[in-house]
C-alpha cells in the first residue's frame, strides 16, 4: 500500500508537470510560493489578473486600482512577476521560433484560408467587417467549431468563448456546422461558452470572467460579435467621442493581452455603417 501511495503521488506530480509544460502561461497562484499572500492573489484574480504574465505586463497604476494593493505592494508584485517572466530583449532566432509555433485555425473555406496564409492566427486580433447580412456571424460560428478540430485538420484542439452584444448567437448553427465537419454535436456545444453583453461596461466585466475561465481550461478562440455596437450607443455625440475612444481602446488592449497570454485567436466582428454627411460607408 505504501508503494502504491508513492506511485500515485509520483503520477500526480508528473501530471502537474505535463500541464505546466503545455500551458503557455503561469497561473497567478504560483506567486504564493514566492511569499505573496493568497488573499492578494485572490483579489488580483477577481480584478482580471489571473496569470503572472498579466502582472508582469501591467502598469503600477493599474495594479493599484485593485482594492487592497498599495503602491509598494504593486511594485513588489510586478518586480517578482518580471523575474519569473522574461520581459527583456530576445534574439531574432528565438522570436522566429515563437512565430513558427503559432497555430492557425481554418475558416472552413479553402479560398479564405489561402488569403489568410493558413487561417486565423492565434495570439492576435482579427477583425471581420462588412455590411449587414454578409456572413460575419456565420463565420464566427464556424470558427467556434473548427477551433476544436485536431491541429492536423486545421484546428486548435481547444474550446471557444463567445461574447454576444447583439443577440445573434445561435447554438443550432453550431450543430449544423458540427455535422458538416463530422464531429460530435453535443461535444461541440459543451466546448463553447457563451455570454450576452448588454452594454459596454458589461463587455469589460466579461473579460475578467473570461480570463478566469481561460486560466483553468484550454481555450483557443474568443469571439466578440460585435465589438463596437455598445460603444456607439453608450457614448453618443461628439462631446463623448473622446471618452468612447478611450474606453474602446482599453477594451481592445485587454483583448490583446488575453490573446498574448493565453495564445488565443481573438475575432472581432463589426458592421460597416453609412456616413450621413458623405453618403459613403465606413
Amino acid at each position: 500500500e505504501q508503494y502504491e501511495e508513492q506511485y500515485e503521488g509520483q503520477e500526480q506530480e508528473e501530471e502537474q508537470e505535463e500541464e505546466g509544460e503545455s500551458a503557455s502561461y503561469h497561473h497567478i497562484s504560483e506567486l504564493t510560493a514566492h511569499g505573496i499572500a493568497s488573499n492578494d492573489t485572490t483579489k488580483l484574480a477577481e480584478a482580471g489578473y489571473c496569470t503572472v504574465e498579466s502582472i508582469a505586463h501591467a502598469t503600477i497604476r493599474k495594479l493599484q486600482d485593485v482594492k487592497g494593493i498599495s503602491e509598494g505592494k504593486a511594485e513588489k508584485l510586478r518586480a517578482l512577476a518580471q523575474r519569473i517572466i522574461p520581459c527583456g530583449f530576445v534574439t531574432a532566432a528565438a522570436e522566429m521560433q515563437r512565430q513558427q509555433d503559432i497555430i492557425t485555425i481554418t475558416t472552413g473555406s479553402t479560398a479564405l484560408d489561402e488569403l489568410l496564409q493558413g487561417g486565423i492566427e492565434t495570439g492576435s486580433l482579427t477583425e471581420i467587417f462588412g455590411e449587414f447580412r454578409t456572413g460575419k456571424t456565420q463565420l464566427c460560428h464556424t470558427l467556434c467549431v473548427t477551433c476544436q478540430l485536431p491541429t492536423e485538420q486545421g484546428g486548435g484542439e481547444g474550446k471557444a468563448m463567445y461574447i454576444d452584444t447583439e443577440g445573434c448567437f445561435r447554438p443550432k448553427n453550431l450543430v449544423a456546422i458540427a455535422n458538416r465537419f463530422g464531429v460530435n454535436e453535443e461535444q461541440v456545444l459543451e466546448n463553447v461558452v457563451y455570454a450576452r453583453a448588454h452594454n459596454s461596461e458589461s463587455q469589460m466585466e466579461l473579460l475578467k470572467q473570461a480570463s478566469a475561465l481561460m486560466s483553468e481550461d484550454r481555450f483557443v478562440l474568443l469571439v466578440v460579435d460585435s465589438a463596437t455596437a455598445h460603444f456607439r450607443t453608450d457614448y453618443v455625440g461628439r462631446g463623448e467621442l473622446s471618452e468612447r475612444q478611450m474606453q474602446l481602446g482599453q477594451f481592445l488592449r485587454q483583448l490583446q493581452r488575453l490573446a498574448s497570454e493565453y495564445g488565443l485567436a481573438v475575432i472581432l466582428s463589426n458592421q460597416v455603417r453609412l456616413r450621413p454627411s458623405s453618403g459613403r460607408t465606413g
